[in-house]
């Protein structure tokens, strides 16, 4: 079999199960488009900027459970793609993003379009290649997947010059397996740790189960719903691990940390056991680590040994795979009595479920707006949610019955739920999806409308413009600084007429009697539709 370089990432693509990449065409990248152009196989989806393409494999990789895919070009292209790699990491999302590169011989003489993106972006991804041989390929490739979706996932980039990418190989083999020494991700928890962890919370009266993004990663969402109802044990979640239950699931407590709810934090800190599952205790889900370890005992469940001490020191580590240890667990019979702990916490809850919500003239206010929203969703919807004061809003309001949350949150990339809403849709077509964005978000990502109206895809975008970038004006706002400055989105373009021309219609609400009709008519329509919620920029996020 003789094979350009091209051709083999195309066949290696193809036997990792690939059917969809997402990219951004450029003369480096050339050969392996004109490859792509002739696989009948491939789906392709042009993004408007390259950041996008790496957002959009994300929202793909979510909610498929397979490894995202993304291809640019050099130079630019690549650096663009940065924060789209780096997003991916910080949420720990399986990705392997291609870059072309300039002619082998050429490298380091800075050229036209010549980069270091392999050392640009080894920081922020599980492993880099600079492939120089195309007979490498079949390997690297079964290498690049691998390490992105076993263990703690994240992104692999394998950079490929234009002169390999055109190299011809015979007699070209791919490896049905890989084995890669010192790599080799723990799966199972240690047996005699097992029954310690199922011993404390037998014993513990306060035990609280803190649920991460990690749940989701490892395909655990039915397991940790099991352990939770047959231990009877309360949950919260981090901003990652918002969905894993439904909201009013009598054992779903609500978000933690510096924009949680109060039955939630008020759980963690009154619990006497912190059981953490797929969560890295990252700052804004647990503000003060070090007062939690004096507290309580705490279990800290991840696949990532190096997660573990990291911010928090363990009384009970156990690394593994979640859902493989949840099943342990269960095996083990683990029980807790603390039916009356349970019950404070869901009294409090429902308290915080029923709040009224302030009303200001010529506004709606998010939180109604968001509630009323997620009433009206399917239980198969996903939710994109952009990063700013929009986001804080969702996490608090949204009702969640069965739909997926999807955000930036360890980066906090403003612009991702657009296209990460397009890569939902690209992977699920009849899918209800909805993206969630600020005024200011909206503007770092409102190009990809045209992947958009390209796709055909029947997107629903809600808008909340509140003419200032919301959080930063909310945090300036306090001491020890002096005021708003710079957040004012002074020129801001008319959002109907953007969105008009792309062909996609628009609602605009400022009217808290017309919330309900209104959603109706902006979910009722066909095809995609923006609907921009007029919001006060006097409104907090804990308003």
């Amino acid at each position: 079999m003789e094979m350009t370089g091209a051709q083999i990432l195309m066949e290696g693509l193809a036997r990792e199960g690939v059917e969809r990449v997402f990219g951004y065409a450029g003369a480096t990248i050339c050969p392996i488009a004109d490859a792509l152009r002739e696989d009948p196989n491939m789906d392709y989806t042009l993004v408007r900027t390259e950041q996008n393409a790496g957002h959009m494999a994300s929202g793909y990789a979510r909610v498929t459970g397979k490894t995202g895919v993304c291809i640019v070009t050099s130079g630019p292209g690549a650096t663009n793609l940065i924060t789209g790699v780096a997003t991916a990491y910080m949420d720990s999302i399986p990705l392997v993003a291609v870059t072309g590169q300039v002619p082998s011989n050429l490298l380091g003489r800075d050229i036209f379009q010549e980069v270091d993106i392999t050392g640009a972006v080894t920081p922020f991804t599980k492993h880099c290649y600079l492939v120089k041989d195309a007979a490498q390929l079949p390997v690297v490739l079964k290498e690049a997947f691998h390490i992105a979706s076993t263990g703690r996932p994240g992104p692999v980039l394998i950079d490929i010059p234009v002169d390999v990418q055109e190299q011809l190989v015979t007699g070209v083999t791919f490896p049905e397996e890989v084995r890669i020494r010192g790599y080799n991700p723990s799966v199972r928890g240690n047996d005699k740790q097992i029954s310690n962890v199922a011993a404390a919370i037998g014993m513990a009266q306060k035990p609280v189960i803190c649920a991460g993004g990690g749940v989701f990663l490892a395909h655990a969402e039915e397991e940790l719903r099991t352990f939770a109802e047959s231990t009877g044990i309360p949950v919260v979640t981090t901003m990652m691990g918002l969905s894993l239950l439904p909201t009013e699931h009598p054992l779903n407590m609500g978000m933690i940390g510096a924009h949680g709810n109060n039955t939630a934090n008020k759980a963690l800190v009154k619990s006497d056991l912190l059981i953490m599952i797929g969560t890295r205790v990252a700052d804004r889900a647990i503000v003060s680590p070090d007062e939690i370890q004096k507290r309580m005992a705490n279990i800290h469940i991840d696949v990532d040994p190096a997660e573990i001490g990291k911010n928090m020191q363990s009384t009970l580590p156990l690394v593994g795979n979640a859902k493989v240890i949840l099943q342990q667990l269960m095996e083990r019979g683990a029980k807790a009595d603390c039916g009356e702990w349970r019950e404070s916490l869901q009294d409090l809850r429902r308290t915080n479920l029923g709040r009224g919500y302030p009303t200001k003239d010529g506004y709606v206010f998010p939180g109604r707006l968001l509630r009323l929203l997620g009433e009206r969703l399917r239980e198969d919807a996903a939710v994109c949610v952009d990063v700013g004061q929009n986001q804080i809003w969702a996490c608090k309001h949204l009702r969640l019955n069965g739909a997926r949350f999807l955000t930036s949150g360890g980066l906090g990339t403003m612009g991702y739920a657009i296209p990460c809403a397009v890569g939902v849709k690209t992977a699920d077509p009849q899918r209800q999806v909805v993206a969630v964005c600020g005024d200011g978000s909206f503007q770092m990502s409102m190009n990809e409308l045209a992947a958009v109206k390209a796709g055909g895809f029947d997107l629903k975008i809600l808008l909340f413009r509140n003419g200032v970038l919301g959080l930063v004006n909310q945090i300036q706002s306090k001491e020890p600084y002096h005021g708003p400055f710079g957040v004012r989105l002074e020129g801001d373009p008319d959002f109907a007429a953007v969105a008009a021309a792309y062909g996609i219609p628009s609602l605009t609400l400022r009217d808290e009697a017309r919330v309900e009709e209104t959603l109706d008519r902006f979910l009722a329509k066909e095809g995609p539709c923006l609907l921009i919620a007029e919001v006060s920029p006097a409104w907090k996020t804990t308003d």
